[in-house]
């Protein structure tokens, strides 16, 4: 499974990115975690307003931190 943050780098877009990893560790899933940090390309895929959570190519949340709960949610709900 990939999960994207998609941001600037601010403290919101890492809180984003530990909340994210703490959530898969958590379901104890394989995972690739990558940081998206280019502008242009955040605009390309659709995200006005970051920190923005992308998993496995998929925007799942955008301009808002969510925590690690509602993250395991998101995830189990791609795992099946």
């Amino acid at each position: 499974m990939k999960i994207e943050i998609l941001g600037t780098g601010c403290a919101k877009c890492e809180k984003l990115a530990a909340n994210a990893k703490a959530a898969a560790d958590k379901l104890g899933i394989e995972y690739e975690l990558c940081k998206v940090q280019d502008l242009e390309e955040i605009t390309r895929r659709g995200v006005l307003f970051t920190p923005a959570l992308v998993i496995d190519g998929t925007v799942k949340v955008a301009g808002k931190l969510v925590n690690v709960d509602e993250i395991t949610t998101l995830l189990k709900n791609e795992t099946g």
